[in-house]
């Protein structure tokens, strides 16, 4: 699909299939990436020969130490200062075992439900001369997919024990930036130019779900009112989905934001109905809207559904950024942001309480993921990971 041109037809992403390469990728008690595990510990220096898993301690704690959280603890992990982490996910059929990501080509695998980590390796996303990002995680069953910048797509049918790397055309609009695995050998994919694909044969074709990028689809309707529309950049800020299948994104500047729904040709954009810029958008548990303003501000929806009636609710964020809202059930929900911001709310939205042992934490909160009514997990950067303890 074009930036500015119609992709109705099946669009064949990859490389013949010939050229296709499914690697076995070594076990973590068999081989780990020394280069990582250097963070916490002296044994990174040392050769490990070990047939077990790596054994990693974290630093004992110190006197004055940030008081612990209420309802989250710190979960150490062996990797670079600097590390930001941005997505995590667990196996259905395995519900201890998981895979967390981040920048510079950071994948981390759990055996234990979260309480430790170690480095995989994958020598497949390894054996060029970049340094990847990777963005996105999702299993369903024992099929598993993860993406990353520069464009790489990794997919596994045996819950993580063996990677295929599926090579991607050029022809691939934008950065991918979100998978979402929806069934049997079937996937859905977002780019940062608003390009929606569908897989349903284990990635060896794609399918355009929208008719044209963002770009074209405002260089249509810039007359209709949307304000900001003149001064998109042809990216997304953010993306997010919500278990029915809608898509909510906001603009690389944050003046305007879009949605989609299954069976729409187009991304529908809508005018913001705050002052300030959007930060990110999300959905509720009810369905509804939550959206943030830079400065700190949080809004609900009026309603369910796609609206752009938002009322501003009051929360602590003492200044700093809200930068995602996670909700594990209808009424409990937590907020998370810069400087270590971490706000909960227990009546769906309407009020919230700072956790104000968070306020120490020397790192910006960027997600907060749960996975079900009893795991939860807050990403940040240098490589800080909170899991929920309830």
């Amino acid at each position: 699909m074009a930036t500015s041109s119609t992709a109705t037809a099946s669009l064949h992403l990859l490389l013949p299939t010939s050229r296709r390469r499914r690697l076995l990728v070594p076990r973590a008690d068999c081989t780990v990436d020394r280069r990582r595990f250097i963070a916490h510990t002296a044994a990174a220096v040392a050769p490990l020969v070990s047939l077990s898993p790596p054994v990693w301690t974290p630093p004992a704690a110190r006197a004055d130490e940030t008081p612990a959280l209420s309802q989250w603890e710190r979960v150490y992990l062996p990797i670079d200062p600097g590390v930001v982490l941005l997505d995590i996910a667990f196996v259905p059929d395995d519900p201890s075992h998981g895979f967390l990501l981040g920048t510079r080509q950071t994948i981390l695998e759990t055996k234990d439900g979260g309480n430790t980590w170690f480095p995989r390796s994958i020598p497949s996303a390894e054996d060029e001369d970049f340094n990847y990002r990777f963005n996105s995680v999702s299993f369903k069953g024992k099929e598993g997919w993860i993406i990353g910048k520069p464009a790489i797509l990794l997919h596994t049918s045996d819950a993580g024990e063996s990677w295929e790397r599926i090579p991607l055309s050029a022809q691939l609009p934008g950065n991918m930036v979100y998978i979402k695995a929806t069934g049997e050998q079937s996937a859905e994919m977002v780019t940062d130019e608003g390009a929606i694909y569908v897989t349903s044969n284990r990635g060896y074709n794609w399918k355009a779900a929208v008719q044209e990028t963002v770009s074209a689809t405002l260089n249509r309707t810039v007359s209709s009112g949307i304000s900001g529309a003149s001064y998109y950049t042809g990216t997304f800020n953010t993306v997010n989905r919500s278990p029915d299948g809608r898509y909510v994104a906001v603009s690389s500047r944050g003046n305007f934001y879009l949605t989609w729904e299954p069976g729409q040709p187009f991304w529908q954009p809508h005018n913001r109905a705050v002052a300030r810029r959007i930060q990110n958008m999300g959905w509720r548990a009810d369905g509804g809207l939550w959206l943030l303003v830079r400065g700190g501000g949080l809004f609900l929806s009026k309603g369910t559904g796609i609206t752009e009636d938002f009322e501003e609710v009051q929360v602590q964020s003492r200044g700093f950024g809200i930068l995602d809202v996670g909700y594990r059930s209808q009424d409990e929900a937590w907020a998370a942001g810069g400087s270590g911001v971490l706000l909960k709310t227990t009546n769906g939205g309407k009020s919230w309480v700072r956790d104000k042992a968070a306020d120490n934490i020397a790192a910006n909160l960027y997600s907060v993921k749960f996975l079900d009514d009893s795991k939860g997990f807050v990403l940040g950067n240098d490589g800080v990971l909170l899991r929920y303890l309830g």
